[in-house]
């Protein structure tokens, strides 16, 4: 059975509480239940991970090897600026998908470059936490 890593980036606890007006209302633990049960319906296991620490992160992407086939990433604000997080995802060579619960090119503009998209199949943006069910569609299509 294919196996998914889903990871959660830094204030994506905080669903529901943090700017319902940018991020909506869904909770985080529904947003993760969700993702269970879609991952049920694609037939593939899946783990999900999310930590507010970059090293943490970046550990659990080299984890993945060995461990997953793919990996559904919410990079959040690391998205930005992170080097370490594009290198762990460019070492690791799994496939990967980029997510962003917002549209990042239609809010700040610090928020319009990613330094992970380079080294990722494909982004995600502006669809609410469904483009995380999207994004385990597209992966498990390219697995």
């Amino acid at each position: 059975m294919k196996k998914i890593l889903v990871i959660h980036g830094p204030n994506l606890n905080l669903l529901g509480m943090r700017e319902p007006g940018v991020y909506g209302d869904e909770r985080f633990e529904t947003l993760n239940d969700r993702i269970r049960q879609k991952a049920e319906a694609l037939g593939v296991a899946c783990e999900i991970f999310q930590s507010n620490s970059e090293g943490a992160l970046v550990d659990k992407i080299q984890q993945a090897v060995g461990n997953a086939d793919g990996i559904v990433i919410n990079p959040a604000a690391y998205t930005h600026y992170s080097i370490a997080l594009r290198d762990a995802l460019a070492a690791v060579k799994l496939p990967a998908i980029e997510v962003h619960i917002s549209n990042v090119h239609a809010r700040e503009e610090f928020r319009h470059v990613s330094l992970t998209a380079p080294v990722v199949r494909g982004q995600i943006v502006g669809l609410g936490t469904d483009g995380y069910l999207l994004a385990m569609e597209a992966l498990v299509k390219l697995l």
